[in-house]
């Protein structure tokens, strides 16, 4: 039997015991051994309770610290069963883990509250990870001292606005923007873990991406997820706060297209609204674009914080347009919580100059001064000669000299402009002899330069009524007639050509005219005289858009460019004209009048450029602008020669001609019948007369001046062609007089008359598809030559020909390129 003694005596080990299991008596000297060995094994649990790793795989941080501190039990540096990874510097332990997602613990109502609101505006998961990067992670801000530039992290009350983050300075106390006393401040040394923010590896440890709080593109984006488009689902600038009516209202925006921002200028729109689709120069705020994902591929797997400052840098350029968008002006908008605000600003300057050299930002009329150029200086160290200043050439001058690349002109003419040209010697009014109309001002680089000069354009109405001669006008209903039958004429061309290979092209003219004969004899109808006229109309308005008469244009890529989106919105006309936005875009620049190129001799390590005068020029690249008609007359001699491949589509592109006719007179005759429309039509009195004197443009919207153009198209070009400027007039005269037979029409007091297909360095109006042709030609002429030889021009714009924007934006296409060279 057992002794009381031993019944109460803790057992050790097997070692301590006798076979018999009876106690066995320990010496002094063992007991002082056991006790430390006891000691140390103690030590060594303590040891691993304090010092417990991140269980995250390839986290650097061995010694956790928990960021939240908002348990009363918060593990702090100490020891905790379960450390939560947000990034490689930032923790927070089980035991804060507990106090908000336990039902019992005091900071559960916090994030229950919290989850409504996420729940309620956002998509992704409202986990208690989210709820800590969102709600708990301090901010971090860099101090705005020149000479100092260190990141300090703010203590957890404080909530970061932009105005703290614009004027923070190291020791600042943000809620009283007044320094702590002592020492110097900015003296002290940046936090470690600051320093590993920048490396490659970093970024992949974030378990959640960065959304940003109160971005200025939240107005832009209402209709949007905001963690889809890279912002915070809490934030209250979403306007999105929980309750029926606000669900409500979420579901209606969801289907709301063209959302517009309050103050903003209507033709701003550079965002797609859901569902939404076909508009020029839009992005998706969810999805990055094919060169973007190109040139930031570490995003392709998670764009978030891609497209949350990708998204800001637009909204904040959109707000602003009229000067230059720096990082410094980016930076105190990125507002989120943790590490990554440091990685977002140093991303934000990575993409803003992308953004900036693909001329997405920072472009139009801007003008910078040498040392606030546009791009880092590694991009300075290259010089261009650009052939033509015209539209293109000045987009891509203007954008290499804001980017800090030098830039030479050389224009054969006695002036800039090219193909723009407008006669200021109207009173009051200006006539474009050559482009004046914005056809679509959604997010039209043309009215983004209005805005910057602070120029109106004016919108034209749709109405307009056709006057045949002897002065009647025609029955709306006959006109919405003969325009269905006219565009269900083209309609039956897009089948035709679905099938059809380039070789089996036939000119779009006879096309429409074999599919009009098939018509009228299988379906029996007759179309009246005065129906067949307004046809005619319609063909000469094709004719205007082509640039040509219709037997020579392509059938089967006659629209080519249909095929991408266009510009969307209001038609309008450029009341001041185009060569106020291209004189301004040429300020400043390097541009050498009267000097026409001859050669370009690209066989060396350098370009050589001849002009007429003999002078050679030596530069490292060469941007050719010049129109297509001198491309196919090779007034510009290529050595080596342009390969056969180019030749091929320069010439399967025509040099379209239009001429035009302003009149003045000395009363506005035409108001009365015209009732305030921007303009008329001339039904031709038969086939041979379409083209001639078509469409009149009264050039005064205010209705004081009495101005009017207009324009003479297709195979009418060539009937004026041999004849004098009063010859013109006087025909022109005649069509007025009949139409407005019922009054008397005065002699007009001034007037002029162009000749464009008479230039010798423009030669053509705008081009397009041959016949045998296709829209791939504009790619190919597009096509830069060893890096060296670039071509810009609206004949190298597949998406925008024809059009002063066009010519502009390829300008700034071979701007980006030669940049990125």
């Amino acid at each position: 039997m057992s002794t009381g003694r031993l019944r109460t005596k803790k057992k050790t080990c097997s070692s301590d015991q006798s076979p018999d299991n009876l106690p066995v008596r320990s010496s002094g000297r063992q007991v002082k051994k056991k006790a430390a060995e006891a000691a140390a094994d103690d030590d060594e649990e303590a040891s691993e309770k304090k010092y417990r790793k991140c269980e995250k795989a390839g986290c650097t941080a061995t010694c956790p610290v928990c960021f939240a501190s908002a348990a009363e039990r918060c593990a702090k540096n100490g020891y905790t069963s379960r450390w939560y990874h947000l990034s490689c510097g930032e923790h927070f332990c089980n035991e804060c883990f507990d106090h908000y997602y336990r039902s019992h613990k005091d900071g559960y109502e916090k994030y229950t509250a919290w989850k409504r609101i996420w729940t309620s505006n956002g998509k992704s998961e409202p986990s208690p990870k989210a709820f800590m990067a969102d709600q708990q992670l301090p901010y971090w801000v860099q101090c705005t001292k020149p000479e100092c530039g260190k990141w300090r992290q703010l203590t957890k009350e404080i909530q970061l606005t932009p105005q703290i983050a614009k004027t923070y300075r190291c020791g600042m106390k943000p809620n009283n923007s007044t320094k702590t006393e002592g020492s110097d401040q900015c003296s002290m040394p940046e936090d470690l873990r600051v320093a590993e923010v920048s490396d490659h590896w970093w970024y992949s440890m974030l378990i959640l991406p960065p959304l940003l709080k109160d971005s200025v593109a939240a107005p832009f984006l209402a209709a949007y997820y905001p963690d889809c488009v890279g912002m915070s689902p809490s934030c209250t600038s979403t306007n999105r706060l929980p309750g029926e009516s606000n669900l409500v209202k979420l579901e209606h925006l969801k289907s709301v297209p063209n959302l517009t921002v309050a103050g903003m200028n209507k033709y701003f729109q550079p965002f797609y609204q859901p569902n939404e689709c076909g508009k020029a120069l839009c992005v998706r705020p969810d999805v990055m674009e094919l060169d973007e994902l190109y040139e930031f591929p570490e995003y392709s797997r998670d764009p978030t914080m891609y497209l949350a400052l990708r998204n800001l840098i637009l909204a904040l350029w959109y707000t602003n347009c009229k000067e230059a968008l720096t990082p410094p002006k980016c930076i105190h908008h990125i507002i989120v919580r943790g590490l990554v605000r440091i990685r977002c600003v140093q991303e934000m300057e990575r993409i803003l100059y992308f953004m900036t050299r693909k001329g997405l930002i920072n472009t139009g009329l801007l003008s910078v001064s040498p040392d606030q150029y546009l791009l880092p200086k590694e991009y300075h160290n290259k010089s261009v000669i650009i052939v033509g200043a015209g539209a293109a050439g000045l987009a891509a001058a203007r954008q290499l000299h804001n980017f800090g690349i030098k830039e030479t002109v050389l224009e054969a003419k006695d002036r800039t402009g090219g193909r723009v040209w407008d006669d200021k010697t109207f009173p009051r009014v200006t006539v474009g002899r050559g482009a004046q109309i914005v056809n679509g001002c959604v997010n039209n680089p043309m009215a983004l330069m209005c805005e910057q000069l602070g120029i109106k354009m004016h919108k034209l109405g749709e109405k307009c009524d056709l006057i045949q001669e002897g002065g009647r006008i025609t029955d709306p209903t006959i006109d919405k007639r003969m325009d269905f039958h006219f565009n269900a004429i083209l309609d039956v061309v897009s089948e035709w050509r679905k099938d059809k290979t380039q070789h089996q092209d036939v000119p779009l003219g006879e096309k429409i005219q074999e599919i009009y004969k098939a018509f009228v004899q299988e379906s029996g109808i007759q179309f009246s005289e005065l129906e067949e006229k307004v046809l005619q109309f319609h063909l000469s308005n094709l004719e205007y858009a082509c640039g040509s008469n219709l037997s020579q244009v392509s059938a089967r890529s006659w629209d080519h460019n249909e095929f991408f989106a266009q510009f969307a919105g209001d038609h309008t006309l450029l009341t001041v004209g185009y060569s106020t936005v291209l004189e301004k875009l040429a300020e400043g620049l390097d541009i050498r009048l009267n000097f026409p190129v001859q050669s370009i001799d690209y066989s060396g390590e350098e370009v050589q450029v001849t002009t007429a005068d003999g002078t050679v020029w030596t530069t490292q690249k060469v941007l050719v602008t010049v129109p297509l008609a001198l491309l196919q007359k090779n007034a510009i001699q290529f050595n080596p020669s342009l390969s056969e491949k180019k030749i091929k589509a320069i010439n399967s592109l025509g040099a379209g001609v239009i001429e035009k006719i302003a009149l003045q007179f000395p009363y506005r005759f035409w108001d009365s019948k015209i009732q305030g429309a921007d303009f008329f039509g001339h039904v031709p009195p038969n086939c041979s007369q379409r083209g001639l004197f078509s469409v009149f443009y009264d050039m005064d919207p205010e209705g004081k001046e009495s101005i009017l153009m207009s324009v003479v198209t297709g195979d009418a070009v060539a009937t004026i062609k041999n004849l004098d400027d009063q010859q013109v007039l006087q025909q022109c005269m005649t069509v007025l007089r009949e139409l407005f037979k019922e009054q008397e029409v005065p002699d007009p007091v001034k007037f002029f008359v162009t000749r464009w297909s008479n230039d010798p360095w423009l030669q053509m109006a705008y081009s397009f598809v041959r016949t045998g042709g296709t829209g791939e030609a504009y790619d190919i002429l597009a096509e830069d030559i060893q890096g060296k030889i670039f071509f810009a021009g609206e004949a190298t714009n597949r998406h925008f020909p024809q059009t002063v924007t066009g010519a502009y934006l390829s300008g700034v296409r071979e701007a980006s390129k030669i940049a990125a060279f």
